[in-house]
């Protein structure tokens, strides 16, 4: 048997990535002919991170829209983990951004070239303010939902890379270090792949069906086993649909051979259970009574 319960969960509103991706695109078309006018590798490494940036939010809205579509005879869960696919694909294209962007400053910095430091200076500012704001806009939907944590995790990163060639711009103005512009670039590079490693891990791990990190299943067990009428729990499965559906299914041996009607009885309190304790708001249990299969917790299928 199946049940759902409902839990007042944060609301996620995709207006802000809208305007996020007008304002990203702006500072990428600023700072590419910026950085190909100044001679500015950092600049154009901010470029190419920007661009990516506004790839990666359109890529979030286009989730974010799908995500709130109903479900369908053949989409059964509706379009849910779409997002999940857009915070790994934006996971992804961090580290490849960062791997270009590793090749290109060690050849700069074994061949230094003169940078116009002014125009690294103010485009650099414009893109801590744009990013700033972008940044800001989204840190509250951030912590309450993967796709929008990426996207803002892009913003950030950008705003930091920003700081970053920033400093690089005024070290080349006043004391001509243009070695700074590659070595920036380079650290750059290694902060993506760092935050895109672990954004990559996190939804990969949620593609996968894993175990959420915050349940563990053999306290989940225990629990279910205490109540009265409960023999064994077994077959159990725990996944995340996205950030707000914890789902779980398993099997459970019965201590008499009951009614549906007293069925339901225990259903009602493993379903009040899981919900409190362990934030799981759908279940399927399977009601057993010497039955001879396997009483596994985690059993191969």
């Amino acid at each position: 048997m199946e049940t759902h319960s409902h839990i007042h969960k944060h609301e996620v509103k995709g207006k802000n990535l809208g305007l996020s991706i007008i304002l990203n695109l702006t500072i990428t078309i600023a700072q590419a002919i910026g950085g190909w006018l100044s001679g500015s590798l950092a600049l154009l490494s901010d470029a190419l991170h920007n661009f990516s940036d506004v790839l990666t939010l359109i890529f979030s809205w286009i989730a974010h829209r799908l995500a709130h579509k109903k479900a369908t005879q053949r989409a059964t869960f509706g379009y849910k983990r779409a997002e999940l696919i857009a915070a790994f694909v934006n996971a992804a294209t961090l580290i490849i951004v960062a791997i270009f962007l590793i090749y290109g400053s060690i050849h700069r910095f074994f061949h230094p070239e003169k940078v116009v430091s002014e125009t690294v200076i103010w485009l650099a500012l414009l893109g801590i303010a744009v990013n700033g704001i972008s940044a800001f806009a989204l840190q509250k939907d951030a912590a309450h939902n993967l796709n929008m944590k990426s996207a803002y995790l892009h913003l950030f990163t950008d705003m930091m890379a920003s700081v970053a060639v920033l400093a690089g711009g005024l070290l080349m103005k006043f004391f001509n270090w243009y070695w700074v512009d590659s070595v920036l670039s380079f650290g750059i590079s290694i902060y993506l792949i760092i935050v895109g490693g672990k954004l990559l891990l996190e939804s990969t791990q949620m593609l996968m069906l894993f175990t959420p990190k915050s349940i563990d299943i053999k306290s989940v067990t225990a629990d279910i086993e205490a109540i009265a009428g409960i023999k064994t729990v077994h077959h159990v499965h725990v996944w995340s649909l996205n950030d707000d559906e914890h789902h779980l299914e398993a099997h459970i041996d019965c201590t008499q051979d009951i009614s549906i009607q007293a069925f339901n009885q225990l259903l009602d309190q493993i379903e009040q259970l899981l919900l409190e304790k362990y934030n799981i708001n759908h279940c399927t249990i399977q009601p057993e009574f010497r039955r001879h299969d396997s009483k596994e917790t985690i059993v191969q299928d």
